[in-house]
């Protein structure tokens, strides 16, 4: 990987969205915190430099998205966003994190798809973005090329998290970065998929952790495989 471009992907404390940026991303609905969004963003804007597309499993209303389109237009190269917008385990009706407002009222389930379209309109950075809409697994199995950069914030469980790492990973070009959500040491302060997952990513041999913002954790391909 060339000198520059290394430069430019651990360069975490480099660059920061405009300030329209972050308040359409403090505006749209969802869960990361505005540190770990700002980690987010410097992780993607290194890795842009690539010039390979980005991209992010569990798109659910396009909050961090808006970070990953805005770092990737300053780049020329695009985002790629995967999620089948039927909500995950913990989006159910009666589990915490469930939002009635997302709900489709004629067929009763989830659909955050209509959100996350408005949400990227309202940034202006539609044209900047490619949804996929479909489960992370069948989409990855018919993806074959290069990414600069993968963001696993999909389902918690260990099926879901794996099935994110397996597909996608392999994906992840030599010095592209691997950025995983929600990794949580300690069993007290979440689940436990995303954080074994990250242990699996590092015992591999093929990853190595390049920073840590509270349960967000960046690492990069130095090695063949997963």
């Amino acid at each position: 990987m060339p000198h520059h471009l290394e430069e430019a992907v651990t360069a975490e404390s480099a660059v920061a969205p405009e300030p329209e940026v972050l308040a359409a991303f403090e505006a749209a609905k969802g869960f990361m915190p505005l540190r770990e969004g700002l980690a987010l963003y410097a992780a993607a804007a290194g890795a842009a430099a690539l010039g390979l597309p980005l991209l992010e499993v569990g798109t659910y209303c396009g909050r961090s998205t808006i970070l990953l389109a805005d770092a990737a237009r300053a780049a020329g190269v695009s985002v790629l966003t995967v999620d089948h917008h039927r909500g995950s385990e913990e989006q159910q009706p009666g589990w915490e994190y469930h939002d009635p407002t997302v709900v489709d009222p004629e067929i009763g389930l989830m659909d955050t798809l209509p959100s996350f379209r408005r949400t990227l309109y309202r940034a202006g950075l539609e044209e900047h973005v490619v949804a996929l809409v479909g489960r992370s697994p069948q989409v990855a199995a018919v993806w074959g090329g290069k990414l600069g950069f993968v963001f696993i914030d999909g389902g918690h469980t260990d099926e879901h998290a794996n099935g994110d790492y397996e597909g996608w990973a392999p994906h992840v070009a030599d010095g592209g970065l691997l950025v995983i959500h929600d990794v949580f040491p300690d069993p007290a302060d979440g689940g436990q998929a995303p954080y074994r997952v990250h242990q699996r990513a590092l015992s591999s041999g093929a990853f190595t952790e390049v920073s840590v913002t509270d349960s967000l954790r960046v690492l990069r391909r130095t090695g063949p495989g997963i």
